[in-house]
C-alpha cells in the first residue's frame, strides 16, 4: 500500500497552523507542520514533501522568499500560498514563480482541495521541471 503524499506547512500563526494541520489529514495527507521557513529549510522534510503550503507574511523568511530559495537549491515542488494579505502583485510574482495557489484567509475546504489536486496531479505530486 502506497503511502500517502506529505504535505509541509508552514505558518508563524499557531492556530491557522493547527487548523489547516487538522483540515489536510483529513483530506488523508500526511502533514508536517513548521513555524518558519528556517525551520522547514533545516529539516529532512524538503526532499519528502511532495506540496508546501505557506503563509506569504512571516518574521524573518517570508513564504515568497522560501520559495526563491527553494528553486534556487534546485528544489522544485508545488507550492500554495496562504496570506491574510492578498495583494496582486505579490500573487502575480509567486504565481509566475510557479505556485499553484494564492489563498486569501481565511480560505474554504473546497479552495485548498483544488489547490491541491492542481499540485499533485503531476507524478508523484512533483512539479515537471521546467
Amino acid at each position: 500500500m502506497r503511502r500517502a503524499p506529505l504535505i509541509s506547512i508552514i505558518d508563524d500563526d499557531e492556530s491557522m497552523l493547527e487548523s489547516t494541520k487538522g483540515l489536510v489529514r483529513s483530506l488523508g495527507y500526511q502533514v508536517a507542520t513548521f513555524e518558519s521557513g528556517e525551520e522547514f529549510l533545516k529539516s529532512e522534510r524538503v526532499d519528502e514533501t511532495s506540496c508546501l503550503i505557506a503563509d506569504v507574511r512571516m518574521p524573518g523568511l517570508s513564504g515568497i522568499d522560501l520559495q526563491h530559495r527553494l528553486i534556487a537549491r534546485g528544489v522544485r515542488m508545488p507550492t500554495i500560498f496562504i496570506t491574510a494579505f492578498p495583494e496582486e502583485g505579490t500573487r502575480r510574482r509567486a504565481m509566475t514563480a510557479g505556485a499553484v495557489g494564492y489563498l486569501g484567509k481565511p480560505f474554504s475546504e473546497e479552495s485548498l482541495l483544488t489547490c491541491l489536486d492542481a499540485a499533485l496531479g503531476s507524478s508523484e505530486g512533483k512539479m515537471p521541471q521546467p
